[in-house]
């Protein structure tokens, strides 16, 4: 059973990543400051966000942070559009590497993720499932800013 969810992850993550990656770019620089209340994260910040989360949630598997990772304030930090699009693009190309780089057997060795174990297919699980809640959020933002998702036909 295992095996089988294994099978479609690679399509998922590729289909979330186009559409995640589809609205950075499509969603103008000016916007990227927005948030539709105070309080809550602007779409610089979601996109970091995910990108940030990609990053440590993978690295509980094995591969390390990037060097140039230096907090989690780098979701507040990160605004400009070029460099929120490269942090992004870098995560989702490292979560693709990473499990491209794992063999069956690996899915279900343990990791320690605060202060209890999992297994390594959890955490996949979780970094695609986490990146599809966000892309579901950046889709409401988008069209709260009258941009139309490239995929959607209205």
């Amino acid at each position: 059973m295992r095996e089988g969810l294994w099978e479609g992850f690679e399509g998922e993550w590729c289909h979330v990543s186009k559409q995640l990656m589809s609205l950075a770019e499509t969603i103008p620089e000016h916007e990227y400051s927005w948030r539709p209340v105070p309080g809550v994260r602007s779409i610089s910040e979601v996109l970091m966000h995910i990108a940030l989360a990609n990053f440590y949630l993978l690295s509980i598997t094995g591969p390390q942070m990037p060097p140039d990772l230096r907090s989690a304030d780098m979701e507040k930090t990160v605004t400009k559009k070029a460099d929120v699009i490269d942090w992004l693009t870098r995560s989702l190309d490292a979560v693709k590497a990473g499990r491209a780089q794992l063999k069956a057997g690996d899915l279900g060795r343990k990791v320690a993720m605060k202060g209890k174990e999992v297994e390594v297919d959890g955490l996949y699980l979780r970094i695609i499932v986490h990146a599809n809640e966000h892309m579901g959020q950046l889709v409401a933002y988008a069209r709260m800013n009258k941009v139309v998702p490239v995929w959607s036909e209205n």
